[in-house]
């Protein structure tokens, strides 16, 4: 049996780092057992989904890493999901309620007075053929219910019935249909709900298991009864924690918040994005792996804890900076190139700046002042002196790692300046910055005439 998997998002707006979370944490799981990763876009509402959205999606998984083995389109199925519902129609499983919203609630605010769990108590399986008719009649359309197996002979007297599952991240589970109602699968306009079509194509395109958000924990009892309703055996389900933002809200497409375009657009680099969505709310460190191979080999479904798990912004922005500077030339060679670093000098460049930048594009501002010399920045008068003297001092070429050293140690010894006075601000005569890479790196880069050419 080969693993397969799947990630189904609605295209209904871009995926957030907890959608990327549920996608890494199936496309690991496949990865681990040489499995398959289908894309499934849940699209059954037309309104609202969009085909931008979709593109989006998948734009975002592939630089996230993921590349789907096979994509497939929910709003392309409907003659299967019509299929299904036919065969639960002639097998007694599912069965047409007229009652409105408001109707619902009202049952439901009574179930609760009376100290009773506000579950459906099917009423309209009492509905004659000539009230049936009636409702049709007055222009009303049903919807259709699941009927649960969890009744011996009579549904209006339903018993505890536990479904059981060995989750995947959670351990055993036990959920009670009796708890539960029916739950609707299609709608009073002919539109499917999630379970229906859900549950139809895992069994068709063979999903063994089912990875998603600990809030459908409860669905599944009911998801496991339809998978043996159309005579299927169910996947393996496993359940991982949900992450809220910094300040414990939850993450949702449509405020766009934290969303994988959003943070590939601010610069961040992919394995950051995606360490951080797979380790964090783990038993396992937060650090950056360079590639999906390695988060692999930590990747441990049941090391997840059992609470939500506030993902902040600030740390992907340490992880980030740890990736970088852990990235050697060859990592980075065609990037560089492609920003116009691609001399004699791109690798020293490289390995002079990458402990000093927070996003990758921050080598642009390096390479300029490598280049030309910065802004002219406003020095105290002693200091004023102090750099053109210095500057009178330079050494002559070849320069090395070593020219740095041996400059300023002379500088010192003619001006008797140690410490930050010394170095401040010849550096800010070099790159106008005060804080950057080491100039005993930068030095050479820059040049003996680009030196020159910085003297205030």
């Amino acid at each position: 049996m080969t693993v397969t998997v799947r990630f189904a998002p609605s295209p209904t707006g871009n995926i957030h780092i907890g959608n990327a979370r549920t996608a890494l944490f199936n496309w690991l799981f496949a990865r681990r057992h040489d499995g398959r990763f289908i894309l499934r876009f849940d699209d059954t509402d037309t309104a609202r989904s969009r085909q931008e959205y979709a593109d989006q999606i998948q734009k975002d998984l592939f630089w996230l890493g993921i590349h789907p083995d096979v994509t497939v389109h929910q709003s392309a199925r409907f003659d299967t999901y019509a299929a299904a519902v036919e065969q639960l129609k002639q097998a007694g499983l599912l069965y047409p309620c007229y009652e409105t919203a408001e109707e619902l609630e009202r049952r439901r605010k009574v179930r609760l007075s009376r100290r009773l769990p506000p579950v459906y108590g099917r009423e309209a399986l009492r509905l004659s053929e000539a009230q049936r008719a009636d409702f049709e009649r007055e222009g009303r359309k049903p919807h259709w219910r699941f009927l649960l197996p969890n009744f011996s002979d009579d549904p209006f007297a339903p018993a505890r019935t536990e479904i059981h599952w060995d989750d995947i991240i959670r351990g055993p589970q036990t959920v009670d249909l009796a708890s539960m109602s029916d739950p609707v699968l299609v709608r009073e306009d002919g539109s499917y709900l999630y379970t229906l079509p859900s549950v139809v194509d895992d069994i068709e395109i063979g999903i063994t298991h089912v990875i998603r958000g600990d809030d459908h924990v409860t669905n599944t009892g009911a998801q496991i009864a339809l998978f043996r309703a159309l005579g299927a055996e169910p996947p393996a389900f496993g359940h991982h924690n949900l992450l809220t933002s910094a300040s414990g809200e939850g993450l949702s497409k449509r405020t766009g918040a934290l969303s994988i375009a959003s943070l590939a657009e601010a610069g961040l680099e992919p394995m950051a994005v995606a360490s951080l969505a797979v380790l964090i709310g783990t038993s396992e460190s937060v650090s950056a792996c360079p590639d999906l191979d390695s988060l692999a080999a930590r990747f441990d479904p049941t090391a997840t804890s059992r609470g939500s798990s506030r993902f902040d912004p600030a740390d992907l922005d340490l992880l980030n900076r740890a990736l970088l500077y852990g990235m050697d030339f060859d990592a980075v060679a065609e990037r560089l190139a492609a920003r116009g670093i691609a001399d004699e000098r791109a690798e020293p460049f490289w390995l002079a700046v990458r402990g000093n930048i927070d996003r990758f594009a921050e080598v642009d501002g390096w390479w300029s002042i490598v280049n030309a010399p910065p802004p002219e920045q406003a020095l105290a008068a002693d200091d004023l002196a102090f750099v053109r003297q210095a500057f009178d001092m330079l050494p002559p070429e070849p320069w090395g790692s070593d020219t740095w050293k041996a400059w300023t140690d002379q500088v010192k010894q003619a001006s008797g300046r140690k410490g930050r006075a010394l170095f401040m601000p010849l550096r800010i005569a070099l790159t106008g910055r005060e804080s950057g890479p080491e100039l005993a790196a930068l030095l050479p880069l820059i040049g003996r005439e680009g030196t020159l050419a910085r003297r205030p």
